[in-house]
């Protein structure tokens, strides 16, 4: 068995228009993929360098704060802090720096755990 890359990543919302009110408005994500389905359930797919990332909204798939993670590498670390603070976003984790990168974790408006990260240049 060969895996050639990540799929996607999928985090569980249960309220699809406010989580999308946080990925595209807060955060800028600029959704690719979205459709509804006859049962309520509902997907959002973001694509990111090469990857993508999702929402979904299914009867029997919840959000965790102790699950999955993902982070999200920004272009810009300090003015992405700035902008969380000001647009109200809890902070799970502070700013922090380790000798490779900058990272701090905040909670999507499920309580899922989104790090805002930054790596230091030679370590890519």
């Amino acid at each position: 068995m060969v895996i050639n890359e990540i799929a996607f990543t999928v985090y569980a919302v249960t309220d699809m228009a406010r989580s999308r009110a946080f990925y595209e408005g807060v955060l800028g994500l600029v959704p690719a993929t979205a459709y509804d389905m006859p049962n309520g359930s509902s997907w959002v797919e973001y694509e990111i360098a090469g990857g993508a990332f999702a929402l979904g909204k299914y009867d029997d798939f919840q959000p965790s704060s102790a699950g999955a993670s993902v982070a999200f590498e920004m272009e810009n670390f300090d003015a992405a802090i700035l902008e969380l603070r000001a647009a109200g976003v809890p902070f799970k984790m502070e700013p922090m720096e380790t000798p490779v990168c900058h990272m701090a974790m905040v909670l999507d408006p499920d309580g899922s755990s989104v790090c805002i990260h930054k790596r230091k240049p030679g370590h890519g």
